[in-house]
């Protein structure tokens, strides 16, 4: 037998063992040949009537990451040529067969006669835990590194190598929907618990443990394939049935406001699935995948949250010529939420922290935010007393700058005031090591001008973090005028350690997702302006795919920081670079009202102890010419608020802030959630097509006014049917 992919040996009590260890990866992935070996595995043990059973484990820290996606981004590619050469109905019966190739290869292990065991350490996420699932039987390692998970619905899929169907029969139905509804990675112990593995033994055991359960008479009889086999909540038709349905759906519809296909797809593949024999609903799933991986929210999350993402944080835009950096000693000035939250960030990730503050005392209290945060993931189990020790062992406190002498790399979180900033940054650099790089966390204020009091400006740049700092992936980095290579290539290096995703972009005030988050802010106090109901705007953010509406959001960055910025923003660009009805609206709240947003409890909306947040009653009051919602085009809220952040995402190519489009889309979606099923800010261009997309606009700049003006650089696209990604296709390919 000729593989590639697996090693194959058979012991002398007849078990043998397919070990999977593809050649040139450090990850395993199904790809067609993936597929061929372990064909030939299935086959070879089936035909040896000495061995008595297959134990399949990998020959990597990890089991796999499942299957290759830019695979599956093939298949659509095939189907466009087959269909210009044979017609639709040819090529269509040809996706199908090739998008179920994994299903029918499952389905052949699991009921080929022999009994198969999965022994998995490390991730088995996806495709590969859907191989788990088809073998009879399966023993997780025990080490802390270890999850297993169907994440398909976070890049616009699902589990369509049967994930669906064995799921369900598993566990709970209720559970089970889920399970594969939040695509989390489960730990080996929760697992188990919920039935979806049968052992959890040391990594050194595990393949002992399927051997044993092989030489033990283990059944190579699938449950689901027993005669009489009930699932676990029993028939779809029936009370308890009544009981899981109705509710599924109405949660589905809350959470995803139907823009998900891929949630509606796994709602309709188990519903139908769970009232079929196996082999039946393994074919209805097949039908459900192969519509969802050619829709648009497919192709567009496939892109952006799995390629796009997985080249930047590899480095796709780190200058080249630069060598690897090594940065081990970070100095953060400035102890308040946001110098806090990096230096926790960077103490996790193993890097030794000096925290400066104005005082050793305001210093403590940042670490104490580290120490805060690591009991809480003690408390939830997922830390040791042990590693919050040597966490906080890493974070020195002072309130003395020459303790940042022996930092590589400095980044100060101080307040968003040039002044302010130019006198810490005469204070770091008299400190610092020559070839040390400063980096500012300034999310609003230009690099090149605070670079200006710097005397080495090569050295100098921005580092701009998003809060809250631990839970937020994104981080923009900025290049000044004169930021050099060395200096860029250093902050990519960091945010990679740090375990974080980063976007460069050129220098401008509000850099790329200020800038868009900016423009959402002011499209929903412009609808409260113009007296539509608080609650209308809310629910028009959410249902476009916005994590929270724009009023939320407002509460959320503090209200009063809001005016700030307004109001900075005015003093240094003069009265037309504002909105003054904006102005007056934030005004009134903070300093009329004392209403800052969510940090006192009092923003637009209210935050009751021990209650939800509700919208604050006195916003009708502030609305002069209140709008009788039957009368709002609920439709145009939701264009409104998605089309004024991509046309200001537009104009940020246009003036050459953002140079990559992966960049521009993997921003939207982390930094402010922009609807993520779109693919980004840029891809609910390209998607809707730039023709269509201006005709939108301008339809709404006739009605709202100049803020929907359409670009040049976007006119012109749409003026030769082009997209964002061409255009950057063409550029490197000249």
């Amino acid at each position: 037998m000729d593989l590639t992919n697996f090693r194959f040996e058979t012991d002398a009590d007849g078990i043998a063992l397919a070990t999977w260890d593809m050649p040139g990866r450090s990850m395993n992935v199904f790809t067609n040949a993936v597929m061929d070996d372990l064909h030939a595995v299935i086959d070879a043990v089936v035909a040896d009537p000495t061995i008595k059973g297959c134990v399949i484990t990998s020959g990597k820290d990890n089991f796999s990451g499942g299957a290759d996606l830019t695979m599956l981004q093939g298949l659509g590619r095939a189907f466009e040529t087959l269909k210009a050469e044979r017609g639709e109905e040819e090529a269509m019966r040809h996706f199908f067969e090739e998008s179920r190739r994994l299903t029918l290869l499952f389905r052949k292990l699991e009921t080929c006669g022999k009994p198969f065991a999965a022994a998995v350490n490390g991730i088995c996420l996806g495709g590969a835990f859907e191989l788990a699932l088809s073998c009879h039987h399966r023993v997780l390692s025990d080490d802390p590194k270890t999850r297993v998970g169907l994440p398909e619905i976070k890049v616009g899929l699902f589990p369509g190598a049967g994930g669906t169907q064995r799921v369900p029969r598993l566990m709970q139905t209720g559970d089970a929907l889920q399970m594969l509804f939040k695509g989390e990675q489960i730990r080996p112990l929760m697992a188990k618990n919920m039935g979806l593995v049968h052992e959890v033994a040391g990594k050194d055991e595990i393949v002992g443990k399927a051997k044993a359960w092989i030489l033990g008479g283990g059944s190579a009889v699938a449950p689901w394939d027993v005669p009489k086999f009930k699932a676990p909540s029993g028939k779809v038709y029936s009370p308890a049935g009544m009981m899981t349905w109705p509710p599924a759906n109405a949660i589905y519809r809350r959470e995803t406001h139907d823009n998900y296909p891929a949630a509606k797809a796994i709602l309709g593949a188990v519903y139908e699935g769970l009232q079929l024999p196996m082999d039946l609903a393994l074919r209805v799933e097949s039908r459900y995948f192969a519509k969802i991986l050619r829709s648009k929210e497919a192709a567009a999350m496939i892109r952006t949250l799995f390629l796009s993402m997985g080249e930047l944080n590899k480095g796709a835009r780190r200058p080249k010529d630069v060598a690897p950096t090594s940065v081990k000693r970070v100095g953060v000035v400035g102890a308040g939420f946001m110098g806090a939250g990096v230096a926790y960030v960077s103490a996790h990730a193993g890097l030794d922290v000096v925290l400066i503050d104005q005082s050793t005392e305001a210093a403590e209290k940042g670490k104490a935010y580290a120490h805060k945060l690591v009991t809480d993931q003690i408390n939830k189990g997922r830390a040791k007393t042990a590693d919050r020790d040597a966490l906080l062992g890493r974070i020195t406190t002072s309130a003395d700058y020459a303790d940042l002498a022996a930092c590589d790399l400095v980044i100060e979180a101080v307040f968003e005031d040039p002044a302010v900033k130019a006198e810490v940054i005469a204070k770091v650099e008299a400190a610092i090591r020559p070839d040390a790089i400063f980096a500012s966390n300034t999310s609003t204020l230009p690099i090149t001008g605070l670079a200006r009091t710097s005397a080495r400006p090569e050295n100098f740049v921005g580092i701009h973090f998003f809060s809250p700092v631990e839970k937020m992936m994104l981080v923009e980095i900025i290049k000044g005028d004169q930021t050099g290579d060395t200096a860029l290539a250093t902050a990519l290096d960091y945010v990679r350690t740090i375990k974080k995703t980063p976007i460069v972009v050129n220098d401008a005030r509000g850099f790329f997702a200020n800038r868009c988050v900016g423009a959402y802010l002011l499209e929903g106090h412009t609808m409260l302006n113009e007296g539509i109901p608080a609650a209308m705007i809310e629910n028009a953010g959410r249902q476009a795919g916005m994590p929270v509406g724009p009023l939320s959001l407002t509460d959320e960055v503090a209200v009063d920081l809001a005016l700030k910025i307004v109001k900075a923003t005015e003093a240094q660009l003069g009265p037309d670079s504002i909105d003054p009805a904006q102005k007056t609206l934030l005004t009134t709240l903070v300093e009329g009202e004392g209403r800052l947003g969510r940090k006192n409890k009092r923003g637009f909306y209210d935050y009751p102890e021990g209650a939800p947040k509700r919208l604050w009653p006195g916003l009708k009051a502030l609305q002069t010419n209140p709008v009788d919602a039957e009368a709002v085009d609920f439709e145009e809220l939701q264009q409104r608020l998605l089309v004024v952040q991509a046309l200001e995402a537009a104009r940020t190519v246009g003036e050459g802030v953002v140079t990559d489009p992966r960049e521009a889309d993997v921003g939207s979606i982390l930094g402010f959630g922009f609807a993520p099923f779109t693919g980004g800010a840029l891809s609910y261009i390209d998607f809707m097509g730039a023709k269509a997309f201006v005709a939108l606009a301008q339809r709404l700049e006739a009605k709202h006014g100049p803020r929907f003006a359409v670009p040049q650089n976007l006119l012109d696209m749409a003026e030769r049917d082009g997209t964002f990604y061409g255009d950057a296709a063409a550029r490197k390919a000249a």
